[in-house]
């Protein structure tokens, strides 16, 4: 996601900032196309995929709505209506349709869309690190021991442990229902974050993104473990 464009921006809700039309200089401000000479315009710098797709910078988000809007732009940008067009017309319409599928993406997905939020709001394009729950690190080390003791079993006997392979689906199960749990525990803060008024302390706002960022954090890690298991499980 980092070096997209639209991605980053320290502003909330404003107004993208005032610029002239590229073919005949008239004043424009955020919008698509040139009231004067009806040229489509490049996609501001200063427009985030929220404001591009008409929404507010909330998380829980009406996906049928979203993929109305989303359609919407498509036919207004599509390439095809370009072809009879200038060569600066054809180019700023592929790229104005290729920003809006990637914010179609990152919007359509609660994850994806939650991450994309807190780096506007942080003003970085920094990923969020992954990192192991306090809590279960050295069970997890266990289970990476058991995993490797698993594989070496395979390899030199040529077959399975039925007692490891079960014990490592146990955990495999135990650690679906953690990571289930993080995400309920996430989109609980989603309704937290929605309901904050945009003259809310800056306290309360970091203190929920931060609680969002380890649970994004977290998840990664278990995302990776389940992934292990399941590779380790799979392979021959």
């Amino acid at each position: 996601m980092s070096g997209e464009k639209g991605a980053v921006s320290t502003s909330r809700g404003e107004a993208p900032a005032r610029s002239l039309c590229w073919h005949c200089q008239s004043a424009i401000e955020g919008e698509y196309f040139c009231e004067r000479c009806i040229k489509i315009q490049p996609i501001s710098s200063e427009t985030d995929y929220f404001r591009y797709l008409g929404l507010p910078r909330k998380l829980n988000i009406d996906l049928k709505d979203l993929e109305h809007r989303f359609y919407e732009l498509s036919r207004r940008f599509h390439p095809d209506y370009y072809q009879q067009k200038s060569e600066q017309e054809r180019a700023i319409s592929l790229e104005n349709a290729a920003i809006l599928n990637t914010a179609y993406r990152t919007l359509q997905d609660p994850v994806r869309r939650v991450e994309y939020l807190i780096r506007l709001e942080e003003g970085a394009a920094k990923e969020i690190p992954t990192k192991a729950p306090t809590d279960l690190f050295e069970e997890i080390l266990e289970l990476q021991e058991t995993l490797e003791e698993y594989k070496r079993w395979r390899k030199i006997q040529g077959r399975e442990s039925q007692g490891l392979r079960e014990r490592l689906l146990s955990e495999f199960a135990r650690l679906e229902t953690r990571k289930k749990a993080q995400e309920e525990e996430l989109y609980r803060l989603f309704k937290k974050w929605d309901a904050l008024r945009e003259d809310q302390e800056k306290g309360e706002r970091h203190e929920i993104l931060q609680l969002m960022k380890d649970i994004l954090s977290h998840r990664a890690y278990l995302e990776t473990v389940l992934q292990n298991i399941n590779e380790g499980l799979a392979s021959t």
